[in-house]
């Protein structure tokens, strides 16, 4: 018969010596982990070693006829802006109303709104007769996106785009995409990538567009066969102008006014916030709510039109955008730029008829 003997505990010497050979052990293994870990997902940047944006590259040369060389070459030579990330992830359009006005609705950015416009005035009439939108939104656009061309942003719109749409997870496919359409947009209009300098969302030239819009919407407005954003004022204003007409402004029409609701919860469910900026409610319902609405305007009651908040220095306001208010909402998703956009052209357009009455008035009799 075996007679059960327990094993012995190890002697206390032994005992430092089995709890580090242990401690090594994990840490071998956490080490282990995490290079598997780093293997499975790329570092930022490094493009011309990437195994994600290789197959990238051979599907933009396929779908966009660029040749798979110039596409790898460009993107060899993309660079990594960790400052274009930390950018987007602090819009200016996550501040509220009372933040965001000062920014854009400044005397300065209206002075020079009114000598913006009246320096081009000739072709911003023309262009406004041609695609029926009013020159003040054409200079605020311009006003508001790059203080009229002085700030067209200062990152390689190759740069902005790769980091984006490789290191941004949470937007990368769109970015992508984006990358794409540049690559076809830059063979098309023989733009230099090195010269093609944008914001850190890879828009670009005076109105800022995307590539995609760029390829879409660009006009030649001066007629000599290219579509230039950077240096041609007259590509720009029939670009901008050829925006608004394809996304349905009407000239003259109205834009949005201010209402008071008295029950929020009514209309809380119909609210348009965030990117949700389509409009769901009609004339009928605001009506039917005891909402006052202008009584010089027409509005039938089946009109969709959207209703959003704005959170100003005497707290949250009430305000109804209509058809023209959603149109800019087309051109930068966020009702505050929107709102931002209509209220500079109103203030420049006060602006340049004020410069011009003193000047009438300053003129000797004749």
């Amino acid at each position: 018969m075996n007679e059960f003997r327990p094993i012995p505990p190890l002697p206390h010497r032994v005992m430092p010596v089995f709890l580090a050979l242990s401690l090594v052990l994990s840490l071998v293994l956490i080490c282990a982990m995490a290079s598997r870990a780093d293997a499975a997902e790329p570092q930022p940047g490094n493009y011309a070693k990437r195994a994600d944006v290789a197959a990238f590259a051979a599907d933009a040369a396929k779908k966009t006829g660029v040749p798979l060389a110039e596409i790898q070459q460009w993107l060899d030579d993309a660079k990594y802006q960790s400052s274009i990330v930390e950018a987007m992830n602090r819009p200016a359009e996550s501040k509220t109303w009372a933040q965001y006005r000062p920014i854009f609705i400044t005397p300065k950015r209206i002075a020079d709104g009114v000598v913006f416009w009246n320096k081009y005035a000739a072709d911003l009439n023309a262009i406004s007769q041609k695609y029926h939108v009013n020159p003040a939104i054409i200079v605020a656009i311009v006003g508001v996106e790059t203080f009229y061309g002085q700030r067209m942003g200062n990152y390689r719109v190759i740069d902005a785009l790769a980091t984006l749409g490789f290191d941004y997870p949470k937007r990368g496919a769109f970015f992508r995409g984006q990358l794409m359409d540049f690559f076809t947009l830059a063979a098309k209009e023989h733009i230099d990538m090195n010269d093609a300098l944008g914001s850190y969302a890879g828009a670009m030239g005076m109105p800022q567009f995307i590539p995609s819009s760029y390829l879409a919407l660009a006009v030649d407005g001066d007629g000599d066969g290219k579509r230039d954003l950077w240096h041609s004022d007259a590509d720009v204003f029939a670009s901008v102008a050829n925006y608004f007409a394809e996304h349905g402004w009407v000239k003259g029409g109205p834009v949005g006014f201010e209402v008071e609701v008295k029950n929020t919860a009514q209309v809380a469910d119909y609210l348009n916030a965030a990117r949700d900026l389509k409009p769901k409610v009609t004339v009928g319902q605001l009506r039917q709510w005891g909402i006052a609405l202008p009584k010089d305007l027409y509005l039938p009651d089946s009109e969709k039109v959207m209703l959003f908040t704005l959170t100003g220095p005497d707290g949250v306001a009430y305000w109804v955008g209509l058809n023209n208010f959603y149109v800019i909402t087309r051109y930068n998703h966020s009702t505050l730029y929107a709102m931002a956009v209509w209220q500079l052209s109103q203030a420049i357009t006060a602006a340049r008829a004020a410069v011009a009455s003193t000047e009438a008035q300053a003129r000797p009799a004749e």
